[in-house]
C-alpha cells in the first residue's frame, strides 16, 4: 500500500490516516462499500458510506494522477531533457493543472507560429529581446534575415511569436492569469442571429452575464445546453486591460526599445493563447461542477424514490390508464406474479363507465385484491374517480402511482425476458402494480435516467452519473435488504459482492432447487467464493429459516456471538429475538474481543431487537382536489394538496393533478431562508401549496409553500 496516497487521500478527504489506510486496504482487499461501512467499523473506526465513497473516489484520483505523472516523465525523458530539478518539479506535485503546466513546454505539438519562427532561426532574436538590454532592436533584426525571412518586420514578428509562447508556458504566469480567471471571469451567453423565435425557452440567457465563481449549477447546464442546441454564443473572459497589465507588471522589467515589443508579444499570447487555453480550462471546470452538483441532485431524489414506502406483499391489480385504447388492467398476487390481463373501456366514443366498473369490480372479487394501482398518466385522473365511485364488497385501497419510466420497462430487454408472451401494454401495467407493493425492487430495472428525477441528467458527464446512481442504488438495496427467494435477477445484481453472473447463478439454482432454507446453502451456488459470501450474506433475507438470523441483518461471521448470548441467558436465539426483557440483560462488553468491538455488538443488539426491520416508512393515501383538472382551473391564490415530483437546486416541482407541475422557487419553501431545498421537502412528500401565478404560453406554474401547513 503507497503511504503516499494514504497521506493524500487523508489530506483531500479530512479523514485521520489511520482509517484512510485502513479502508483502502479493505477496498482493495475486494470489499464493497456498503459491506465495509456495515460490518467493518471497528477497522474503520465507524466510518459511513458516504466517508467510505469519498476515500474510493479520492484514492482513485491519486492513482490516476501518479500514472499521468509516469507518462509525462517516460515523454520528457524520451526527448532527453529530463534533469534532476525537473524530475524532482514533477515529483513533488499533486495538482493536476500545475502538472500540466510543468509539462506543456514539453508537450509534443503540431506546428506552432513560434516552431516555425524557430526553424527559420529566430530564437536568438527573442532570446535578445526577452533580455530588454538590446538598444536598437530594429536594427539587430536586420541580422537575421535569410531565405525564409525577407524583412526585418518579419524577423521581429518571428521573435514576438516565439516570446508570446515562451511567456504561456511559464507556469507562474498561468497560474497569476488562473487566479484572475478564477476571482473575475464572466460567462457572457448571447442569442444567435435569428434564433430569437426557435430559442424561446432560453429567453433568460438571450443577454446574459454572471461571475463563474457564482454561477449555479443549473445555470451553466442551461447555458452549455443552449450552445449545444445552436441558440446561444457563449464566451468566458476577463477585462484584457487588467490581464495585460498583470502581465506587463511581471515580464516588462525596463522602458527600453524592447518593451514595445515584448508589449506586443504579451497582447498576442494572452488573445492568441492564454485567454483560449484559459477559457478551455474553465468551461471544463465549471461544467464538471456544473455536473456533480447536478449529480448530488440526482442521486438524492433517487435515494428518496427508491426508498418510497412499500405497501407491501399484497394482492394488486394494476391500471395503466389510457381514453382511446383503453385501461390495460393486470391481477398480481403477492409475490407480484401475473394472475391474468384485459383491457376496460370506460372512456373515449365507445366507452362504457358502467361495464368497466362491473368488470374491475369482478376482477377485485376473483382475484381477493387488496390495492389499486393507477398510472398518473393519460386518463389518470379520470381511472382515480371511476375507481372510488366503485362499491367493493372488501376492503380495497386504491393509490394513484408514479409511471415514469414504465414504458422504458416494458420495451426493455428485462421485460421481454419476463413475460415474453405480453405486448407492452401488460408489461407497463405490471410495472404500475409492482411500484406500489415494492418501488425499490422495480425501479432497480429501470435506468435511472429515465425515472423523471433530477435535472439536466443527459447534459452531464454520463460516466459519472451511472457511477453515482449505481452507487446510490447498491446503498438503497443493501440498506433495506433483499428477500433471498423472492429477488429478481437485476435487485441481486445490486447486492454488496454480487454482479449479474453470481445474481443468474442464485435464481438457477433457485429454479433447480426451490428456495433457500438457509444462508450457508449460498455456498452451494456455482462460483460462489468465500469472499463473494463474506460480502453478500448479510444482505439476504431468508423468511422462514430455521435460524431466525438469517433473516435478520446480522452477519454468519457474528452467529457464534447470538449464540453464546442465548447460552449466557440459558435461552435459544429465537427466545433472545422476541424477548425485549432478555435483550436488557445483555453485557456487551462482556463480548468484545480482539476482533469484535463495541460498534459490531451494538449493532446485533440493535437488530435481535427489530430484526430484518425495513427502514423504509409506512405508505399513505393521497388525492388530489376533485375540481381542479387542468391548468385553466387554476387561479392566483387557489390553496392545493399536491405531491412533490421533483428536487432541483432551485426549488422543488409539485404535481397538483393537471398534468403539468409548478415550481416552488427555494425562496418560497419556507418562512427562513434555506440552501438546500431538502431541508424542506422530500421527494412524493404530500403537501399544500399556494398558485402564485399561472402562464399557460410559457408552460410555467408557480407556487409558494410560506405560512402553509
Amino acid at each position: 500500500m503507497d503511504f503516499k496516497i494514504i497521506e493524500l487521500v487523508s489530506r483531500a478527504t479530512s479523514i485521520s490516516t489511520k482509517q484512510v489506510g485502513s479502508c483502502i486496504k479493505l477496498l482493495e482487499d475486494g470489499a464493497t462499500i456498503p459491506f465495509i461501512s456495515r460490518y467493518r467499523k471497528e477497522a474503520t473506526g465507524s466510518l459511513d458510506e458516504v466517508a467510505v465513497g469519498q476515500i474510493k473516489d479520492s484514492q482513485e484520483k491519486f492513482v490516476e494522477l501518479i500514472k499521468r505523472k509516469e507518462t509525462i516523465i517516460n515523454t520528457i525523458d524520451e526527448q532527453g531533457k529530463l534533469n534532476p530539478e525537473l524530475r524532482g518539479q514533477i515529483d513533488s506535485c499533486w495538482n493536476t493543472k500545475e502538472l500540466e503546466d510543468i509539462y506543456l513546454p514539453y508537450k509534443p505539438k503540431r506546428k506552432t507560429k513560434a516552431s516555425i519562427a524557430i526553424e527559420n532561426g529566430l530564437e536568438p532574436l527573442a532570446k535578445i529581446i526577452m533580455a530588454q538590454h538590446e538598444e536598437n532592436v530594429e536594427k539587430r533584426a536586420e541580422q537575421f534575415l535569410n531565405d525564409s525571412v525577407e524583412c526585418k518586420e518579419d524577423a521581429l514578428q518571428g521573435a514576438r511569436d516565439i516570446i508570446a509562447e515562451w511567456i504561456n508556458e511559464r507556469s507562474y504566469i498561468r497560474n497569476k492569469i488562473r487566479l484572475l480567471f478564477a476571482k473575475e471571469a464572466v460567462v457572457i451567453s448571447k442569442i444567435r442571429k435569428d434564433k430569437e423565435r426557435e430559442g424561446e425557452k432560453y429567453k433568460d440567457y438571450f443577454d446574459f452575464s454572471e461571475k463563474q465563481s457564482k454561477i449555479p449549477s443549473h445555470r451553466v447546464l442551461a447555458i452549455f445546453r443552449a450552445e449545444k442546441e445552436a441558440f446561444l454564443k457563449v464566451k468566458i473572459e476577463v477585462d484584457e486591460v487588467k490581464a495585460l497589465s498583470l502581465l506587463a507588471t511581471n515580464i516588462i522589467k525596463q522602458n527600453s526599445t524592447t518593451a514595445l515589443h515584448i508589449e506586443l508579444a504579451l497582447k498576442d499570447c494572452f488573445k492568441r493563447l492564454l485567454q483560449p487555453s484559459m477559457e478551455t480550462e474553465f468551461r471544463k471546470e465549471i461544467k464538471e461542477k456544473a455536473d456533480i452538483e447536478a449529480i448530488k441532485v440526482f442521486a438524492k431524489n433517487l435515494r428518496q424514490l427508491l426508498l418510497e414506502p412499500p405497501l407491501g406483499q399484497k394482492r394488486v391489480l394494476g391500471i395503466d390508464p389510457a381514453y382511446r385504447t383503453g385501461c390495460k388492467v393486470v391481477c398480481l398476487d403477492e409475490l407480484g406474479k401475473l394472475e391474468h390481463n384485459q383491457t376496460v373501456y370506460p372512456f373515449g366514443e365507445k366507452g362504457n363507465k358502467i361495464l368497466a366498473s362491473k368488470q374491475i369490480k369482478t376482477l377485485v372479487n376473483s382475484f381477493k385484491i387488496d390495492a389499486i394501482a393507477i398510472g398518473n398518466g393519460t386518463a389518470g385522473r379520470e381511472t382515480e374517480d371511476l375507481i372510488k365511485s366503485i362499491y367493493f364488497d372488501r376492503d380495497v385501497k386504491a393509490f394513484v402511482v408514479n409511471e415514469d419510466g414504465a414504458s422504458v420497462y416494458s420495451a426493455s430487454e428485462v421485460a421481454r425476458e419476463e413475460f415474453e408472451k405480453y405486448d407492452l401494454t401488460v408489461r407497463g401495467a405490471v410495472s404500475i402494480g409492482r411500484r406500489l407493493m415494492d418501488p425499490l425492487a422495480e425501479l432497480v430495472k429501470i435506468d435511472p435516467k429515465s425515472i423523471g428525477v433530477g435535472q439536466y441528467q443527459h447534459d452531464v458527464d454520463q460516466h459519472m452519473l451511472k457511477s453515482s446512481l449505481d452507487q446510490i442504488t447498491e446503498s438503497c438495496v443493501n440498506q433495506v435488504g433483499v428477500n433471498l427467494n423472492t429477488a429478481s435477477k437485476q435487485l441481486l445484481t445490486y447486492v454488496s459482492g454480487l454482479a449479474p453472473l453470481l445474481a443468474q447463478n442464485i435464481i438457477d439454482y433457485r429454479n433447480i432447487n426451490g428456495a433457500f432454507k438457509s444462508r450457508n446453502d449460498l455456498k452451494n451456488v456455482k462460483r460462489m467464493g468465500a469472499k463473494a459470501f463474506e460480502q453478500s450474506a448479510a444482505f439476504l433475507r431468508i423468511k422462514g429459516a430455521d435460524n431466525p438470523l438469517d433473516n435478520s441483518a446480522v452477519h454468519p461471521e457474528s452467529y457464534f456471538i447470538v449464540e453464546k448470548m442465548a447460552k449466557d441467558l440459558k435461552t435459544d436465539i429465537q427466545e433472545l429475538m422476541q424477548s425485549a426483557e432478555l435483550q436488557k440483560q445483555i453485557d456487551l462488553n462482556s463480548y468484545v474481543s480482539n476482533k469484535v468491538g463495541l460498534p459490531t455488538l451494538q449493532d446485533i443488539q440493535k437488530e435481535l431487537a427489530k430484526p430484518g426491520r425495513d427502514p423504509r416508512q409506512s405508505l399513505k393515501e393521497f388525492e388530489f382536489d376533485k375540481h381542479v383538472r387542468k391548468v385553466e382551473d387554476l387561479h392566483e391564490g387557489m390553496i392545493l394538496s399536491g405531491i412533490v415530483s421533483n428536487i432541483t437546486n432551485f426549488g422543488a416541482f409539485v404535481d397538483v393533478g393537471v398534468k403539468q407541475d409548478g415550481l416552488v422557487h427555494i425562496s418560497e419553501l419556507a418562512d427562513r431562508f434555506i440552501s438546500d431545498p431538502n431541508e424542506v421537502v422530500h421527494l412524493h412528500q404530500q403537501v399544500k401549496i399556494k398558485v402564485l401565478s399561472i402562464d399557460i404560453q410559457r408552460k410555467r406554474l408557480a407556487f409558494s409553500m410560506k405560512q402553509l401547513d
